[in-house]
């Protein structure tokens, strides 16, 4: 049943799929980019794992900060407040950041002998960022596919979910979603402003879970 690699970040997302697939998941691998969040999301990410008895490797990314421009990664404009489909939210996006960590996970995959990644992108993200939308997931996937010798496939079962719907599934599970981040400014406390926070207030609302972050305001 061991399939599978899954990219976990430490988020509310990922760390629901690390329990809702946990039978099929050999490794989860958590990338260290250069974000502002790292941080907060690694040792979360690490925790999980470590409970749930599934090998995690953390795998540096360090050009990204060197090379790629984003108000999400160490050095980048401040991070905006606001909602994700507002226009100024797309300076949080990372150029094809989901492309580089599934390269990357796939070689992983086909080095371990496992057949299948696993991201847990969803409907929310395809307003504003292009490597999480249907087409880019149905491409990447074909490409994966050509370009290993034993087939390693992409599987994103929440790619037409809300984030709403994932946390529901996480309430079914028994997620406490206050051992996840997700504040984009990797403060002490999420802000509760910005994009993504704006995005897990509503979620949790949605799935009827009373909140459990600590935020600044």
């Amino acid at each position: 049943m061991k399939d599978s690699v899954l990219i976990l970040s430490g988020g509310m997302d990922s760390t629901t799929m690390l329990y809702d697939k946990q039978e099929r998941i050999a490794l989860a691998i958590t990338f260290d980019y250069g974000s502002k969040h790292n941080a907060r999301e690694i040792p979360f990410a690490k925790m999980h794992c470590q409970r749930l008895g599934i090998k995690h490797i953390v795998i540096p990314l360090d050009f990204m900060t060197q090379y790629f421009k984003s108000s999400l990664l160490q050095g980048g404009e401040e991070i905006p407040e606001g909602h994700y489909a507002d226009e100024n939210m797309r300076s949080t996006v990372v150029p094809f950041r989901n492309g580089i960590m599934l390269s990357i996970a796939v070689g992983i995959a086909e080095s371990n002998g496992l057949k299948y990644v696993m991201m847990a992108n969803h409907s929310g993200d395809h307003t504003i960022y292009p490597d999480c939308t249907p087409q880019f997931v149905e491409a990447f996937n074909n490409a994966a596919m050509a370009g290993t010798f034993v087939k390693v496939a992409l599987c994103s079962p929440y790619t037409n979910m809300t984030k709403g719907e994932i946390a529901k599934r996480g309430k079914e599970l028994g997620i406490d979603y206050s051992e996840t981040w997700s504040c984009y400014k990797g403060n002490e406390r999420h802000c509760g402003r910005c994009g993504t926070c704006v995005e897990r207030r509503e979620a949790l609302a949605e799935a009827g879970i009373e909140d459990p972050t600590i935020y600044e305001d």
